[in-house]
């Protein structure tokens, strides 16, 4: 079925010119006045309106709102003259998908034609794919279809209602503390806190002071009593990210907090008794760890009742569509944008990237491409560099980086991996670590491994 054109405007030569112009790729309707095309789209649907914005006894203007407030689906493309272009940016932002000066060049007619249809398939896309991530989605904030995570939402229907202590695997941005959250708030403690401790981030001489809180005069500045994490979190949830970066001497101190279910704020000798669900997540090897003596093996043990490891986002690239609607959606809505969605190249780029940052790569990408898109929908150029460039052939790119891979000894590539992003981010360790997926403790055993200053 051809796409439905509807033309109005007051002068019959351009809606004739216009209507064999177009006849063979759309079914065209004209309209000298506005009032019976307004009349018929109360039963008809049509796809593409292209209104003159100087029509003789309407006001264009009026029309086009009219059309957008009752038809919103309905694409309208105005004409004018040429020296009508303030009126015509005017009817942009008023909703028009775009304007084109009088006399109309085909060429550029038919392509934006060929644009707003574009835009207007992608608009119905997004709308059923946020249906289906309405009607699917299973767990709260959690995107996916595919089958590596409907094992994923199987595991969390498994645990969510038992105190085993669950730990997450996977690689950074995976989203490891959005299934953390999902199985606390399914289950039976969902009415109780949810406690987030992110090992990496707090400095080693704080964590305790965390964990277990402290009463007033136990050190220079403890003006008060305060509580720890662990007893916040009494009776709900408690969250340890990152778990492979937390000091040893404090792994032995929070085992025996679990396993006896008690414990002393630091200055005190009081014995509080703490009822806590533990979830750990970690984008690290403990075995290796353990192997190594930095992890102990008997908290790996209590903490790893039950293991719940999560894809990297290459494993499930079906997810993408469904990832990029919701995305782009929240985006969008954010910034007070109107984005459709991506055009066929865009998609292109993104499906054929690896995503070494995982989801929170993908989404940190689309917030960009909302940010830098001045039309209706994102088309490739709008994507951050390393995305527009992943239209070269994937087998040149793999033979470049085997024969680069082969050069080098795995300590060597790891050291260059470092300093070169250090550079690319300035120095800004945070950064740094971010983009090679470990924390920041971890990158600063890497400097001083590697003698990086």
């Amino acid at each position: 079925m051809k796409p439905i054109v509807w033309i109005i405007d007051d002068e019959p030569g351009i809606c004739i010119s216009l209507s064999l112009a177009l006849k063979k790729e759309y079914e065209v309707s004209t309209f000298n006045t506005a009032a019976p095309a307004l009349e018929r789209m109360k039963t008809e649907s049509c796809d593409v309106v292209l209104l003159d914005l100087k029509l003789q006894e309407e006001d264009g203007m009026e029309v086009l709102r009219q059309i957008k407030q009752e038809h919103p689906e309905v694409s309208v493309i105005m004409m004018t003259a040429f020296g009508s272009i303030g009126s015509s940016v005017e009817a942009v932002k008023a909703g028009a998908y775009t304007y084109l000066t009088k006399p109309l060049d085909l060429e550029q007619l038919r392509l934006f034609l060929s644009q707003t249809l574009e835009v207007r398939k992608m608009s119905e896309e997004i709308l059923f794919l946020s249906d289906e991530l309405r009607s699917r989605q299973t767990f709260r904030k959690i995107v996916g279809e595919s089958p590596a995570m409907q094992r994923v939402y199987s595991r969390i229907n498994q645990v969510k209602d038992v105190d085993a202590s669950v730990l997450i695997t996977g690689e950074s941005g995976t989203g490891k503390e959005l299934v953390a959250r999902a199985i606390h708030d399914e289950g039976k403690r969902k009415k109780e806190r949810f406690i987030v401790v992110n090992c990496a981030a707090i400095p080693e001489n704080l964590l305790e002071l965390e964990f277990f809180g402290y009463r007033k005069g136990a050190f220079t500045g403890a003006a008060q009593d305060r509580k720890g994490k662990l007893e916040l979190a009494d009776k709900g949830t408690l969250f340890l990210d990152e778990i492979g970066d937390m000091p040893l001497n404090l792994q032995g101190k929070l085992l025996r907090a679990l396993q006896e279910k008690e414990f002393s704020p630091v200055g005190s000798t009081e014995v509080r008794q703490v009822d806590v669900r533990i979830i750990s997540a970690t984008n690290q090897d403990l075995k290796n760890m353990i192997a190594q003596q930095k992890f102990r093996q008997d908290l790996y043990y209590r903490l790893n009742v039950v293991e719940l490891s999560m894809p990297p986002l290459r494993e499930r690239m079906e997810d993408i569509p469904l990832l990029c609607a919701h995305f782009l959606k929240q985006s969008a809505a954010e910034m007070n944008k109107s984005i459709q969605g991506l055009t066929a190249g865009a998609q292109e780029a993104i499906l054929r990237y690896p995503f070494p940052g995982n989801v929170r790569q993908l989404a940190n990408i689309l917030e960009y491409a909302t940010i830098v898109c001045d039309g209706g929908i994102v088309d490739i150029q709008d994507l951050p560099e390393e995305l527009s460039g992943s239209r070269l052939r994937q087998a040149d790119r793999e033979d470049s980086i085997d024969e680069y891979l082969s050069s080098v000894n795995l300590k060597e590539l790891e050291r260059r991996s470092i300093l070169a992003t250090l550079k690319k981010y300035q120095g800004r360790r945070d950064k740094t670590a971010d983009a090679l997926g470990i924390s920041k403790r971890g990158l600063l055993n890497k400097l001083n491994e590697y003698n990086i200053h």
